[in-house]
């Protein structure tokens, strides 16, 4: 195998859920390009549907799957609906993700407790659904969307629930990274800075987008094609020594 070959997904069969935008879509095609037939697994389904439609475009089998990650029923029957039509799942990419920008002590525990049943209860339901296929075929990989907020508390911006869920889906990744080595499971995760995405836009466009940017060493917001050939490295074997471990992608913001 040559060292580019080893970046190939030839064959394998893929659930990206929160794929049907942002960080989601663009790392969803950046695994078609590879070679991988993917799922495109998202709350709103007419979104999955178009992102899927581009996938078969590019000649990769596709499918748009509705689901509510922090549902384990909802959970269970996507991972079935993978297995059924494509008999295995090879590769998992947890991008579903949500936040609420209050400050912790206006924070209503409706928004926190949404933040944690998506972001880190749904990162757990999807790991262990899609894991228990991957366990018993003994091989696999699962990619987690954690945040660089995981590492800091942004600076004058209140997201700190939001950081909470992401630090745990730091340790939750080690977590099922450890569990399931010998099985030939890898679990990572990849922490973006900010990049131009949906969820992103309204607060860049205020004064924070500005001061955001002075506090980033390499002075710019990611293009949200710039996660997709990490998530390619991740999925594939040319990181096949590589499991537990939080993948930094923020343009240098947490040297600080």
């Amino acid at each position: 195998m040559s060292v580019l070959d080893a970046f190939r997904l030839d064959g394998k069969k893929a659930i990206v859920t929160g794929g049907g935008q942002g960080l989601g879509k663009a790392m969803a095609t950046a695994l078609a390009e590879a070679g991988a037939d993917v799922a495109i697994a998202d709350l709103n389904a007419d979104s999955a549907a178009a992102v899927a439609k581009e996938l078969e475009g590019l000649g990769r089998q596709s499918m748009a799957v509705q689901v509510d990650v922090s549902n384990e029923e909802q959970v269970k029957a996507m991972v079935a609906k993978v297995v059924e039509a494509w008999g295995t799942v090879d590769i998992l990419i947890n991008s579903a993700g949500i936040n609420r920008r209050n400050k912790l002590i206006d924070l209503a525990v409706e928004d926190y407790d949404a933040i944690m049943d998506v972001n880190l209860r749904g990162t757990f339901l999807c790991c262990q659904e899609a894991g228990r296929i991957m366990v018993a075929k003994g091989s696999g990989s699962i990619i987690n969307v954690s945040s660089m907020s995981a590492f800091i508390i942004n600076k004058d911006r209140p997201v700190g629930a939001y950081c909470a869920s992401k630090a745990g889906v730091n340790l939750l990744t080690k977590g099922f990274a450890a569990e399931w080595a010998k099985s030939g499971v890898r679990v990572n995760a990849i922490a973006p800075g900010y990049f131009k995405t949906p969820l992103n836009f309204p607060w860049m466009a205020t004064e924070q987008g500005p001061e955001a940017l002075s506090l980033t060493p390499m002075g710019r917001f990611a293009e949200p094609e710039e996660i997709g050939p990490l998530a390619v490295f991740l999925a594939s074997p040319a990181s096949s020594f590589i499991t537990g471990h939080v993948v930094l992608i923020d343009g240098g913001y947490t040297i600080w």
